[in-house]
């Protein structure tokens, strides 16, 4: 590659961070959902995260222990895991919501198998 291709592209992936395109991924690597855009059930499980409750599920708040280590490394007992009701399920389903204190959560349309980072 000759040099003055190589500055170009070091240019344009300047540029590319610069305005701000790549900031959704550079803290997590993870891709980001506006709260806008998740599923009705997830905004509603978000909105009783933020309540303190009351929780559908018995297991809802329990420890997520990021055995996947999908998420961002961090303490034992830091993430805790919610249950996105499912349309149609007779059981929990695959969806939930993750957290972390301070409010930094995380969504999973497929039981843990992929994250995108939550923001407002």
């Amino acid at each position: 590659m000759s040099r003055t291709l190589r500055l170009w592209w070091i240019l344009c992936a300047a540029l590319w961070l610069s305005s701000g395109q790549a900031e959704p991924m550079m803290r997590t690597g993870l891709p980001v959902i506006a709260v806008s855009e998740l599923p009705l059930e997830a905004r509603d499980t978000l909105r009783a995260i933020g309540q303190g409750g009351p929780f559908v599920y018995p297991r809802d708040g329990v420890t997520f222990k990021n055995y996947e280590r999908i998420l961002p490394k961090q303490p034992r007992g830091y993430y805790r895991e919610y249950t996105v009701k499912t349309p149609g399920a007779r059981n929990r389903g695959a969806r939930r919501i993750v957290c972390g204190e301070p409010v930094e959560c995380y969504y999973s349309a497929d039981h843990y198998k992929t994250f995108k980072r939550i923001r407002e």
